[in-house]
């Protein structure tokens, strides 16, 4: 019998390291002919086996040693990496940002079983210019090693592609890790401060309405129904966070929101605005109606007076299709975002996660990671002459 020995430990460190007695090593033996040295030895899959054959089958283990050996390495390098350290999840929003924050809120306690070494996580808040702020920070001014991850709005994305001021990162760049839900966007207004009831109202009469930024859906998306389909939306930017547009709401500050999500609006402090009437839904702001909002309420594409106005506005509604997008920079490891992509599936499926999710009111719809990098190519690949108009109907500010 010959034998040979395959290392199964890594590091990986050549044929002849360990001999046949080293514990690295795992036997593959090939039957040599009983008739004696000078005869060619029978093929371990049966039948004759040449020199040549004999070579190719120690070719092929060496390959199957290479691939075993790097796979153990890298996933013994990720957890060393992580053991230890702390990742920080940025929401690009303030505190109490409705379901923005309340996914990952409830996810930095279960994912990080799922991480190789289990480090800590832990959740900070980062407003600033709609998500541009927290989206600069990720791709260029914070570590690329895979302990900074963002949580922001999925308004921020459109803003490089509108040019908008400081909006210099590119979304295409980032490791995209996934979505814990798809949701739409839509308008309301606050029954008790103002008549208006439909988006025809709006139309008529002037609504105040509260916003983060002009970069972000609050911002974007009233401006650009103004200008296309007629209403009357009067914007007050600033406010740190969406959860800080609703308390402005109560207290008689501005009459209404547009452009937060309806899972948003369903959950958190305002979970029974819509079923007590306290609001009225005017617009649904998305690339298709959503199951869960009335069917009377309109799709604001559909309000579109020419299709080119309705291109327009497609442009505007595409981050819609990306529900709650989370990434890490682009320089991080490869090997590390696998590991957290891997992980941020794993959790997605946790009993622990989905019962913190629904005590929040929201539910788990989840977008992966390659459908969610696939969606932020085809924003980027829009078509021109839709964009240029888009940008143009959002002037700086």
């Amino acid at each position: 019998m010959a034998t040979l020995y395959l290392t199964t430990k890594a590091p990986y460190k050549g044929w002849g390291e360990g001999g046949p007695n080293s514990e690295n090593c795992t036997p593959l033996t090939l039957a040599l002919s009983p008739r004696g040295r000078g005869n060619r030895p029978s093929s371990p899959l049966g039948g004759a086996s040449s020199p040549k054959s004999i070579q190719t089958i120690l070719v092929l283990a060496a390959i199957t040693c290479f691939f075993l050996n790097h796979t153990t390495a890298t996933a013994q390098r990720v957890e060393d990496f992580y053991r230890g350290k702390t990742i920080t999840i940025y929401v690009g929003t303030g505190i109490g940002a409705g379901a923005v924050s309340a996914y990952p809120m409830a996810l930095a306690p279960v994912i990080r079983k799922y991480i190789p070494g289990n480090p800590n996580i832990v959740v900070s808040h980062m407003p600033g210019a709609g998500g541009i702020k927290a989206a600069t920070f990720i791709e260029s001014v914070g570590p690329q090693d895979g302990t900074a991850w963002g949580f922001i709005t999925r308004g921020f994305m459109l803003a490089p592609l509108l040019k908008l001021p400081q909006a210099n990162f590119q979304p295409t760049r980032f490791n995209w890790i996934g979505s814990p839900s798809r949701t739409v966007s839509m308008g309301i207004s606050y029954n008790a401060w103002t008549p208006v009831r439909t988006i025809q109202d709006a139309m008529a009469r002037e609504v105040v309405i509260g916003a983060t930024s002009i970069a972000q859906d609050t911002g974007i998306f009233p401006r650009a129904l103004n200008r296309i389909i007629g209403t009357k939306f009067k914007i007050v930017t600033g406010y740190a966070s969406v959860g800080a547009v609703d308390i402005a709401i109560e207290r008689g500050e501005v009459q209404g929101k547009v452009g937060s999500t309806w899972k948003s609006l369903n959950s958190g402090p305002t979970t029974n605005w819509v079923r007590d009437g306290t609001v009225s839904v005017l617009v649904q702001l998305g690339v298709a109606k959503a199951p869960d909002i009335p069917s009377h309420v309109p799709l604001g594409l559909d309000l579109a007076r020419t299709p080119q106005d309705r291109q327009v506005l497609e442009v505007l509604c595409a981050p819609s299709a990306t529900g709650y997008p989370s990434f890490m920079g682009p320089g991080v490891p490869k090997e590390r975002v696998e590991a957290i992509r891997t992980a941020y599936a794993a959790a997605m499926k946790d009993p622990e996660f989905i019962d913190a999710v629904a005590k929040s009111g929201l539910d788990i719809d989840p977008i992966g990671a390659d459908e969610l990098t696939d969606i932020v190519r085809r924003i980027y690949e829009l078509p021109d002459a839709a964009v240029d108009r888009a940008r143009d109907l959002l002037p700086s500010q």
